[in-house]
């Protein structure tokens, strides 16, 4: 019998008392808003952005509140509809005991890229251009979401008897697959590979985002197979996800905006 690695890491980097202190995964969420920015000053210096460095800064600050505030909303609507109706103010109480607690990632990227609309139209600058700018960096702050979601001991895989198998004591004593980490190398490191690759190609303007959007959505669905369900949601129809149908329908849309802003019908 195989020796499976059971998960005790600590989600505290410093641990003040009770639900309070540093934990990983808000440091994160800081090291993905780093990464953007630093991208985008490397594209300004690269003649690639159309930003000032005190645009830029601006910039992030709309990027973190889109990213909050669409993850935070998504989640609720998304993935606890019911409890969000019955108490609204669950999305904000970070005073309660536990705090808050779900982020989708389908529902930051909404907010993210409302956030960056917004703010185009206000700088009168190219959405798509800042759009590119952005998804080429975005995998970076996905990896170590992923990573700060495989220390925290959450969303994690369906059992299985692999080698490389994890027992999540919070879930039960099956090994299981660690699935965060599959999302972190597929949906983080792999996807920021393909972008950077795509971003020294002349591609149309628009085309790296959109790719940015398939390729998140395809390791997604593939992933979902290895990943346990939400349990208040399960599955649909006995076999697809909610985040497989959330990811179908973001392929759905990036080639509802690729025949319409990239390759217009003619």
């Amino acid at each position: 019998m195989l020796a499976y690695y059971i998960h005790n890491l600590d989600p505290f980097l410093i641990h003040f008392s009770g639900n309070w202190g540093v934990r990983y995964y808000g440091l994160a969420y800081i090291l993905g808003f780093v990464a953007m920015y630093y991208g985008f000053l490397w594209f300004r210096k690269k003649g690639r952005s159309p930003l000032s460095a005190e645009q830029t800064a601006d910039l992030l600050t709309w990027v973190v509140a889109g990213t909050l505030i669409g993850g935070r909303l998504g989640y609720c609507l998304l993935y606890d509809f019911h409890r969000t109706v019955a108490d609204p103010l669950s999305v904000i109480a970070f005073w309660r005991e536990g705090g808050i607690s779900g982020m989708a990632s389908h529902g930051g990227m909404a907010g993210v890229v409302i956030a960056v609309v917004v703010f185009a139209r206000r700088q009168r600058v190219n959405f798509w251009q800042l759009a590119d700018n952005l998804a080429t960096v975005a995998p970076v702050g996905l990896f170590f979401g992923r990573l700060a979601n495989f220390i925290n001991g959450e969303l994690w895989g369906r059992p299985a008897t692999v080698p490389w198998a994890v027992i999540f004591p919070a879930a039960d004593s099956q090994p299981r697959h660690p699935s965060q980490l599959y999302e972190a190398l597929l949906e983080g490191a792999v996807l920021f590979v393909i972008m950077l690759w795509l971003r020294h190609k002349k591609t149309a303007t628009g085309v790296p985002l959109l790719v940015f959007f398939v390729g998140y959505a395809v390791f997604r669905i593939v992933i979902e197979c290895f990943r346990e369900p939400d349990p208040q949601i399960g599955y649909y129809w006995g076999i697809a996800t909610q985040g497989q149908l959330l990811s179908l329908a973001l392929i759905i849309l990036a080639g509802i905006f690729y025949r319409g802003k990239v390759h217009p019908q003619r």
